[in-house]
């Protein structure tokens, strides 16, 4: 039997409601999620991320209310410390179609991966590449969910003003991290009117004579306040030789960045983590005592305490939290972080996950490398907005990107290292300076920058001493003050030449007797040498004394 037109226009309509409502409200069913990790397993930031990491996992994958049918997979690869293996195992784990990675460690990896995450539009999100050099401007994939070393250094350059010093030495491991780092550091302390008057760099691989044979010609310098800006796997090294050489005694002033407080808290001590170590090693202590550290500052919470616990529990340590420190939090707050901007991306993108061929890829003929499995995730610039986009509150406290894409709020404990232990003396925020009140409290009142709102604790010193150092002496290979005295015919009683009873000096008279009795109050000793100028008949120049010192060939003179 026939249809009327009219019925067989309204299945035709009906039919073609259905297969529009189909595509539109049907999406892709998106049952699994590949993120990679790109960490050097066998160190110190290694072994604290890899549970952290396996715990935020455990934690995303049974959480209902992110990602609720989609499973979080985790793939990684371990970069042993090498640039070159980073970027063959990142490339490996590009080839799983994975939508963000989490790494790499080191500041120099991340340089390399950051040009191959711009061209996949893959985001990087590193939780221990501090260089303050990698731009959003020129690696706009890559974010860093810790802290950048340019508020490190602002810290540090405030510790300096705050004492009164005005030289420094840098001893640092010549790398990205290092080199950029003390670069920052050269810039807070010239904002301050002061400068790093000795740069000490030294290779990542390097032995201990090479370190013995750096540290002696540091000692000869007149800086006695040093800054070391190392690697956590080598840096009590460092520590080893100066103790061995006399350089962590009284009148030494050692400031230290993060990487020493990374190996303290791993190593069990507790400071911060709400538990006290019962397995506290002298020897380490011995060698870093008096020491000024710096670490992450990261607020106590009900969800820190509990992760600290779960951490103790799952290492089986009843007494100490041995292995965690600071990059484990920021490594599963990583986690987290690109959980939720996964979330949101599915939300609003239909769940749809979707990767092309990049034409500019493509394997040579006899070339084996396959560089055409690796894909353009169509996503990346959407999925990157989620990250920037993303606001909650984790372990490490509020996860949260400002206008220039660092963490808001960065701050960082201030430790004394004491023969008991570390000792918390003071904070530093970027919001408030210098402070014995934590910042919490201060974000809540009006930013107060003045000097008079500067303060520390007191400091227990290298060597056990409560008195400032001087922070500087006279080098072994500088020169003494060059006085002029003008070797005159009239008024010998005031200045002559020959010399004082009981002096070296060749030169004599009621001037020298008052500079030399005035340079004996100084606190320290002062070497002089007195040059004549003249002839002794004739009176010399005094106009041309005055170039000489000018010319650098007096420091001053007695006229």
């Amino acid at each position: 039997m026939g249809r009327s037109p009219l019925l067989l226009l309204f299945l035709i309509s009906l039919s073609l409601t259905i297969t529009i409502r189909s595509q539109n409200s049907n999406p892709q069913n998106i049952t699994s999620v590949n993120i990679g990790t790109l960490y050097t397993f066998n160190s110190i930031i290694g072994r604290a991320a890899r549970l952290a990491i396996e715990l935020a996992l455990e934690d995303v994958n049974s959480d209902r209310t992110i990602l609720p049918d989609t499973k979080l997979n985790v793939i990684s690869q371990d970069t042993n410390c090498s640039g070159f293996l980073a970027t063959i195992e990142a490339l490996q784990v590009l080839e799983k179609n994975v939508v963000a990675i989490i790494g790499p460690q080191s500041s120099g990896g991340s340089h390399i991966l950051s040009h191959v995450a711009n061209s996949l539009q893959v985001p990087l999100v590193s939780f221990s590449a501090t260089d303050p050099t990698l731009s959003s401007l020129e690696f706009p994939y890559f974010l860093r969910a810790t802290r950048s070393d340019q508020f490190q250094m602002r810290a540090i350059a405030d510790i300096v003003e705050f004492f009164q010093w005005r030289e420094v030495t840098a001893i640092y491991v010549d790398d990205d991290y290092g080199r950029n780092g003390i670069a920052a550091l050269g810039d807070e302390l010239a904002l301050r009117r002061a400068k790093i008057s000795y740069k000490a760099a030294f290779a990542q691989a390097v032995d201990l004579t090479e370190i013995t044979d750096l540290l002696l010609q540091v000692n000869l310098m007149e800086s006695r306040v040093y800054v070391l800006h190392v690697n956590p796997d080598s840096g009590l090294t460092v520590f080893s030789v100066a103790q061995k050489l006399g350089m962590t005694g009284p009148g030494y002033v050692w400031i230290v960045t993060n990487w020493l407080a990374a190996v303290l808290d791993s190593k069990g001590f507790g400071l911060g983590y709400g538990y006290e170590s019962v397995d506290t090693d002298p020897k380490v202590l011995n060698l870093i005592q008096g020491s000024i550290v710096l670490r992450e500052h990261t607020p106590d919470s009900d969800l820190k305490m509990k992760f600290v616990s779960r951490w103790r529990n799952k290492t089986g340590n009843t007494a100490t939290v041995s292995g965690l420190n600071a990059y484990s939090l920021y490594a599963y707050d990583s986690v987290w972080l690109v959980a939720h901007a996964i979330d949101q991306y599915l939300k609003t993108n239909a769940n749809s996950i979707n990767f092309s061929t990049d034409p500019r890829l493509h394997d040579v003929n006899g070339s084996t490398l396959s560089l055409a499995v690796l894909k353009i995730f169509n996503g990346g610039e959407g999925l990157l907005q989620n990250l920037l986009s993303t606001n909650f509150t984790g372990v490490t406290g509020p996860l949260q990107f400002g206008p220039n894409r660092d963490l808001i709020h960065p701050a960082y404990d201030i430790i004394n290292v004491v023969s008991t232990g570390p000792r918390l003396i003071g904070y530093w925020s970027n919001y408030s300076g210098l402070s014995v009140v934590s910042p919490e409290i201060l974000y809540q009142k009006p930013q107060n920058l003045s000097g008079q709102s500067r303060r520390l604790y007191d400091v227990m010193w290298p060597g056990g001493t409560t008195q400032q150092p001087r922070g500087w002496v006279f080098p072994n290979n500088g020169q003494p003050l060059r006085i002029g005295v003008p070797n005159k015919a009239s008024f010998k009683q005031f200045v002559s030449s020959g010399s004082n009873s009981g002096s070296n000096s060749n030169a004599s008279g009621f001037c020298i007797d008052v500079f030399n009795a005035a340079i004996k109050l100084l606190p320290y000793p002062v070497p002089c040498s007195f040059i004549l100028i003249g002839n002794g008949t004739v009176n010399p120049n005094y106009d041309d004394m005055v170039k000489m010192i000018a010319q650098n060939v007096l420091s001053l003179s007695l006229v």
